[in-house]
């Protein structure tokens, strides 16, 4: 490609050195090497020093019980708080309980949800899974002694979609060895700056850069996914609330007993068929990777999913938390637990968000895994978000499609006119064309300026030092006025309405060209691709059949 027309846009960005000299390894097997001002939008560099779990001694995988348990009880303390009437609380304890933090850290403002035609609004909660061996009781639990008083590690990431008219429910999980950015998230305790990340991380790490709301962050710079609220549970007192509904039934097709030679795995011992597993052994099952499927996270990803469907089915089935005692014990541990962000800040608002979480039933509760591919290269052993495939699940949940293929009840939105003409309307245009992999392909503003010129639009200007990556083209604006201007821009260019939101982190509206839009000429939206990717590894709540492969050489 020529010179930018634009100065500042198409910024590279920048390179963060692994030590390696002279390599440039690709992420893909098909990866170009990029030579010096080649002009083409090449790959990124090999990542940084990330892909490491902390600096010193390795963990063992069989030194004992590990994280995996702690996001399963985030939802069973919705349920048991749901579940509990008022007078059974101490209510103000409890709240006292819950620890709370900022719900992002980063320097992007989310854009308000788009209400459908009746105004409801969907519901995005991240659920995280903490390592922190930072208290006697969490050091109790295991791990390596080394790992103690480390910073934490987000090792279990899920985002949960509530659908705006509630009606069902879809989960996206984020394989721990994911490599990413990791966008500028500043501590608010300390207030030091973490800048953004120049090589691609482990998403694991975003929790010891300022705490949960830097995962928010990093989740809403990959996704464009608005989160509401966050929900992050340790390891103390997870096991309790796991065993308070009486086990949990879970499948293998053979024999499985997740032990190496070396002493690596869970432990876990089963036998062909279905178990009902509680304390340990459920532990274990949300553990195991050595022994199901191809022996990665991924597998364990997928044995998660069948346990969180199968323990969902147990509560609404009719399991009962009905002593007045033994319910205070449980909520009690639930919320020592828990750090929430800010606006989930007390008992009564996690009571609310049990309710609103009950609506959607079992048969429209979908769990998936963020599409992925292996890494190549420095990045093997590692995954990296599939193109096209990862993208097309986030917008789906973005525009609050049900993953489930089931037909949605949204209406589109309504149409507004625009109050000037549109030689009056100032615009401002942004290129957000970098990916994961790829640098923002230079020009690419100017040439939706000259679009948008040729549908009379002419009071456009390109902002020059944006440079922040951008899923997915959208049109952004301040204030209710001008609803009806952006859907103008939009409708100029053949971007969905479903693009068009409010957001106070600009103060006119903006167009961001995305990564969908790389290519010169007209848009084309994607958005008429409504089927969940076959790479998401689909499963439905009330699937009772759903069974876990044992990998080859684990069985007895």
């Amino acid at each position: 490609m020529g010179r930018s027309s634009t100065p500042g846009e198409g910024t590279r960005p920048r390179v963060r050195h692994t030590g390696q000299r002279g390599r440039n390894d690709g992420l893909y097997e098909d990866a170009p090497k990029e030579g010096p001002d080649s002009g083409a939008a090449g790959r990124l560099p090999a990542p940084a020093d990330s892909g490491h779990r902390r600096s010193g001694p390795k963990r063992h995988g069989g030194k004992g019980k590990r994280r995996t348990l702690r996001w399963v009880a985030v939802v069973l303390a919705l349920f048991i708080l749901g579940g509990a009437g008022a007078g059974y609380l101490y209510i103000e304890h409890l709240n006292g309980n819950l620890k709370k933090a900022d719900l992002t850290l980063g320097d992007k403002t989310m854009p308000d949800h788009k209400a459908n035609a009746a105004g409801q609004t969907p519901l995005n909660i991240l659920l995280i899974g903490s390592d922190a061996r930072n208290s006697k009781e969490n050091q109790k639990l295991g791990g390596a002694k080394d790992t103690f008083g480390a910073p934490p590690l987000a090792d279990v990431q899920m985002l949960l979609h509530l659908s705006a008219d509630r009606s069902n429910m879809s989960v996206i999980s984020m394989p721990r060895d994911t490599l990413l950015k990791i966008p500028k998230c500043t501590d608010p305790k300390t207030g030091h700056v973490f800048p953004e990340t120049t090589g691609l991380t482990m998403t694991n790490e975003s929790l010891g850069r300022g705490g949960p709301g830097c995962s928010v962050a990093t989740w809403y710079e990959l996704t464009g996914i608005t989160i509401d609220h966050f929900m992050m549970i340790d390891f103390a007192g997870v096991v309790s609330m796991a065993d308070a509904i009486g086990g949990v039934p879970v499948c293998v097709k053979g024999n499985v007993y997740s032990h190496t030679s070396e002493g690596k795995g869970s432990g876990l011992k089963l036998e062909k068929g279905t178990t009902k597993v509680k304390g340990e052994q459920a532990l274990q099952w949300l553990r195991t990777r050595y022994g199901f499927e191809d022996g990665t996270d991924l597998g364990r990803t997928h044995a998660q999913h069948m346990y969180m469907n199968s323990m969902v089915r147990e509560l609404r089935k009719g399991t009962k938390l009905t002593d007045p005692g033994k319910l205070m014990s449980l909520a009690d541990a639930a919320t020592n637990a828990l750090t929430v962000d800010k606006r989930l800040n007390t008992v009564k608002k996690l009571y609310d968000l049990a309710g609103e979480l009950k609506k959607a039933p079992t048969k429209r509760i979908t769990m998936t895994t963020m599409p992925n591919v292996y890494g190549t290269g420095v990045y093997k052993g590692r995954v990296l978000p599939k193109p096209v495939d990862a993208d097309r699940l986030f917008q789906m949940v973005r525009d609050d499609v049900p993953l489930d293929g089931k037909a949605s009840k949204r209406k589109a939105p309504a149409a507004k006119k625009p109050t000037a003409p549109l030689a009056e309307i100032p615009v401002t245009i942004r290129n957000g064309t970098r990916t994961e992999t790829e640098y923002a392909i230079k020009g690419r503003a100017s040439e939706v300026k000259e679009l948008l010129a040729g549908q009379g639009f002419t009071q456009t200007t390109v902002d020059s030092q944006y440079i922040d990556a951008a899923a997915r083209t959208g049109v952004l604006f301040p204030s209710v006025d001008m609803e009806g201007n952006a859907q103008a821009v939009a409708k100029a260019l053949g971007i969905p309405l479903t693009a068009v939101k409010k957001s106070t982190a600009v103060s006119g509206i903006t167009l961001t060209v995305g990564a969908d839009w790389r290519e010169s000429g007209d848009y084309h939206a994607s958005s008429a691709e409504e089927k969940t990717p076959e790479s998401a590894r689909a499963l439905n709540g009330d699937d009772e059949e759903a069974c876990m492969d044992v990998q080859p050489g684990f069985g007895w």
